[in-house]
């Protein structure tokens, strides 16, 4: 568990927006940023500014990832071919955390990396409790027949503030998904503008 979990909506709070797009979201009731001076009116922010912005927004979104490992996902998305940014999204969605999260199997995307860190998810029918796991097109993740009517993950099925991408070959009933596709920028169901060129722009400076 780590400090993020406890502090997940002062993100929404200080970027000014609902960034996972729930429904108990401070930002749904004020759009303003926290603390005393939350109300006064932002200047402009410079590139440097709207680059860090769009870097924290991105890190954010994915819970609870180290910039350490954000910096590697940048260098692995500029080592390979195509365009960086819709490189680096492919590689962020590619997470098993991530995975779990977009199919439905939990609520949030830190309760992903718990459910996966406390060996309750299958790829390919093997145990793996690494959030980080980068699942490969065609792998099977599934949730632990033991694990199946956790209340987490009966409560996640039936949200219905957010669907499952077609990228995924969801199947519910079996609580399973196959990762069909890497994804692109287009193709991930933000429920906010995100902007991964900007993010390499910020590192490549």
């Amino acid at each position: 568990m780590t400090k993020r979990h406890e502090a997940k909506y002062k993100i929404d709070r200080r970027m000014g927006e609902n960034i996972w797009g729930r429904p108990k979201s401070p930002v749904n009731k004020r759009e303003y940023g926290p603390g005393q001076h939350g109300q006064r009116r932002k200047g402009k922010l410079s590139d440097f500014g709207t680059q860090l912005r769009a870097k924290q927004k991105l890190k954010g979104y994915y819970g609870s990832i180290s910039e350490k490992q954000f910096r590697r996902y940048y260098a692995e998305a500029v080592r390979m071919k195509g365009d960086a940014g819709e490189n680096l999204i492919g590689l962020l969605e590619r997470r098993l955390d991530a995975v779990i999260y977009r199919a439905k199997f939990v609520p949030t995307v830190f309760a992903a990396r718990q459910f996966v860190s406390h060996g309750h998810i299958l790829v390919n029918g093997k145990r793996v409790n690494i959030p980080s796991y980068s699942v490969k097109v065609g792998d099977v993740v599934e949730v632990k027949p033991a694990s199946k009517q956790l209340t987490l993950v009966l409560e996640a099925a039936g949200l219905g503030e957010r669907d499952t991408p077609d990228f995924l070959e969801v199947d519910h009933a079996k609580m399973a998904a196959k990762f069909a596709r890497i994804p692109g920028l287009t193709d991930v169901p933000y429920p906010v503008q995100m902007e991964p060129n900007l993010v390499i722009e910020f590192y490549s400076r």
